[in-house]
């Protein structure tokens, strides 16, 4: 069970659809620590998880909810830090 960090910008439809609440909720369901936040004109999420996990959690975030739409998006590898986050939290601007 390989841990993996990905620091993720989502750009699109991402602001103003609930996006920050979807993504915590996913991240929960999956044991998946970080953080999400809206930036100016994006979602930037940082997660670290099990890596089979976490592609889902990736994949799901693409998706977005329901009333989202992401038109395109950027994803690095980080190293991996076992002892900042206890949770993935929802941080604000």
């Amino acid at each position: 069970m390989a841990l993996k960090r990905f620091h993720i910008i989502l750009k699109g439809r991402v602001i103003g659809v609930f996006f920050r609440e979807f993504a915590k909720q996913e991240a929960n369901k999956k044991g998946i620590v970080g953080y999400v936040k809206n930036t100016k004109d994006d979602v930037e999420i940082l997660a670290q998880g099990e890596e089979m996990k976490l592609q889902e959690f990736i994949r799901q975030c693409k998706k977005g909810p329901m009333n989202a739409f992401v038109s395109s998006s950027e994803i690095k590898e980080e190293k991996v830090d076992t002892d900042e986050f206890e949770y993935f939290d929802i941080r604000h601007i």
